[in-house]
């Protein structure tokens, strides 16, 4: 039996119950394999992959609070802290019902890897709560977020471990938990990114992600003879990654046409309305019927699956921006039928297994999440530079840096496939990039 295989076994064995997380496990390990041939001896005597797939630590925790009536509420919080060979953990804070440890252990997993690509010196963590911020007022979630942060101050710290925003928690979010942790610690310091812009946070940060998908995508497209001029863009998700990977989709001459939320979607052949989404999603709260109620050209659909959802509307490019597993082996062929060249994650493994095998077996080009959306964790570490060199960057400053460090991820995505003979499988390519540079650092440091 392969070296691989056996750790996904002793993984497999040790999280019987964490779907997820195997899942991820499984991805990455699969395509590991000629990476983990040249160096196999020396990886197995060292543990170096059952070292590599255990969390450093995983920390879980109690969150009281109390509600607008005065009664107590409880929930579970939790900080994965999964490798920090090469710079301090980062990784967001995950505030909805369905976090749990085998979520946030594939999060963090993944994170290792998203982390090494950007080149930047940071290591892979994720974290969160099964709070919902959804339908709380602000001193409901102000008591949560300070409780939340009664207990995670103890193991956080500007060159220990930065989290940052994910979802559920956004600006509100972090102020409130910034807040907490300097009232506990008395420290004034790059501990947590996406911050405001009144108290250290970076200019650009709220589109990185969303803006990162489109440069990496526009960087794909080109490196295989094409482009994103008039070609039609189906994304979904409505959130902050959706909402700027449409913005900059329509700014790099693209057209989107989809999103969805998690009650329905909507089809735009005129091209989403960017200043009518942020409006309803951003400042209303409201629901994505209240887009169509104001776009005529708008049509939708409830059910984020009725009819197909998003992935049955023909397209040139997919953008799956919402979040695990959406994508599946029959959307995947839903979107080939209907003539789609390339998909490129903006989420967090929001395509099955399945599905992205068709889609490399079909020929359509496929960028995986690690890779695709590095740009808000990048930008996240680029905010932790201003905060310790007291600097703040123009938005035009920090969005060229982006840009750079997405061209660099996708050819150095591009040139390690090549060179370990699988010429544009850019899931391998950008799971063998982040794993080398990792791996080479962990063996350099000794068993620990």
């Amino acid at each position: 039996m392969s070296y691989t295989s056996e750790v996904l076994e002793r993984v497999v064995a040790q999280n019987p119950d964490q779907t997820l997380f195997i899942q991820a496990v499984k991805e990455v390990l699969e395509t590991l394999s000629p990476a983990i041939e040249r160096n196999e001896k020396v990886y197995r005597q060292n543990a170096l992959l059952e070292r590599l797939t255990t969390p450093d630590r995983q920390i879980l925790f109690r969150v009281a609070w109390v509600d607008d009536q005065g009664i107590a509420r409880v929930n579970n919080g939790y900080r994965i802290q999964f490798n920090n060979a090469i710079g301090p953990y980062k990784g967001g804070l995950r505030l909805h019902p369905s976090v749990n440890l085998s979520t946030l252990k594939f999060l963090g997993f993944e994170q290792i890897f998203k982390n090494s690509l950007t080149g930047l010196p940071i290591g892979g963590a994720k974290g969160g709560s099964d709070f919902d911020p959804k339908g709380k007022s602000d001193r409901e979630v102000m008591a949560f977020c300070q409780s939340f942060m009664s207990e995670l101050y103890k193991y956080i710290g500007a060159d220990v471990d930065v989290p940052a925003g994910d979802i559920g928690t956004g600006a509100r979010e972090i102020g409130y938990m910034y807040g907490a942790y300097k009232k506990l610690t008395g420290l004034y310091e790059g501990v947590l990114t996406g911050k405001g812009l009144s108290y250290g946070g970076s200019l650009a940060r709220t589109e990185a992600t969303g803006y990162g998908l489109l440069y990496l995508t526009k960087c794909m497209l080109e490196a295989n003879g094409s482009g994103l001029d008039g070609k039609k863009v189906v994304v979904s998700g409505a959130g902050n990654v959706a909402t700027y990977a449409i913005q900059k989709t329509w700014q790099l001459g693209g057209i989107p046409v989809t999103c969805c939320d998690s009650t329905g979607w909507i089809y735009d052949p005129e091209g989403i309305d960017v200043a009518l989404l942020k409006e309803v999603k951003e400042v209303r709260r409201a629901r994505l019927t209240e887009y169509a109620a104001e776009r005529p050209s708008a049509v939708y659909h409830a059910g984020t699956h009725s009819e197909g959802g998003v992935w049955s509307v023909p397209c040139d490019v997919a953008l799956p921006c919402a979040t695990q597993n959406e994508l599946d082996l029959n959307d995947a062929k839903m979107l080939v039928a209907n003539g789609c060249k390339a998909v490129a994650e903006g989420a967090n493994m929001p395509t099955t297994i399945e599905a992205t095998k068709y889609f490399q077996e079909n020929g359509i080009l496929f960028c995986p999440g690690k890779a695709a959306n590095a740009g808000g964790v990048a930008t996240s570490a680029l905010e932790m530079t201003q905060n310790s060199e007291r600097l703040s960057w123009t938005f035009d400053e920090v969005d060229s840096k982006l840009q750079g460090i997405m061209a660099n991820i996708f050819t150095n995505v591009n040139e390690t496939a090549k060179e370990f003979g699988m010429a544009g499988n850019y899931v391998a390519g950008a799971n063998i990039a982040g794993f080398l540079k990792v791996a080479n650092a962990m063996e350099a440091q000794g068993i620990l």
